[in-house]
């Protein structure tokens, strides 16, 4: 194979890579996304980033340009082409910079008294303690693994998160 097509085909797997680390940050189970988000989601939150004349518009070449600095950003040897640990190094580098988000997001929402760190009374029951009784199917005071097995395939099949556990 050809050095160009190589080079081509390591920038598809860098803006699919990417495409799929802010999927796995908003989807991955910390209760980030919901059911129908993808690529469109993703696209939408990285507008801003994109539009780089910021005229409301993305152009090819402005999406051609955010592709080629995304890859030259993820060359981190400068080699022309990304190997396994670049791809996982920007990827990783990616769900940090959501996760960080998220969590400044969580402690803007639920920070009460101003001071920077939430109390067990901020941080909430959580979600497995406010669905107890709804995953307790039998009733007998007790969550075991099937039981919650059984729930997770029941919501996933009515196209649900579990149980809005992604709702923290």
């Amino acid at each position: 194979m050809s050095a160009p097509k190589k080079s081509v085909i390591a920038g598809l797997a860098v803006f699919g890579a990417l495409l799929g680390s802010a999927v796995l940050a908003d989807k991955g189970g910390m209760g980030m996304g919901g059911p129908g988000e993808g690529r469109g989601a993703m696209l939408t939150e990285m507008f801003d980033t994109i539009d780089a004349d910021k005229d409301g518009k993305i152009t090819y070449a402005e999406m051609e340009a955010h592709r080629k600095a995304e890859f030259d950003a993820a060359d981190t040897n400068k080699d022309g082409a990304l190997s396994a640990d670049e791809l996982s190094a920007r990827a990783l580098a990616r769900f940090q910079e959501k996760l960080a988000e998220r969590t400044q997001a969580m402690l803007d929402d639920r920070d009460n008294d101003g001071n920077g760190s939430l109390s067990p009374d901020e941080m909430g029951e959580g979600p497995g303690m406010r669905n107890f009784a709804r995953i307790d199917a039998d009733n007998d005071g007790f969550v075991t693994k099937e039981e919650i097995q059984a729930g997770m395939q029941h919501h996933k099949k009515r196209g649900h998160g579990w149980w809005g556990m992604g709702d923290n």
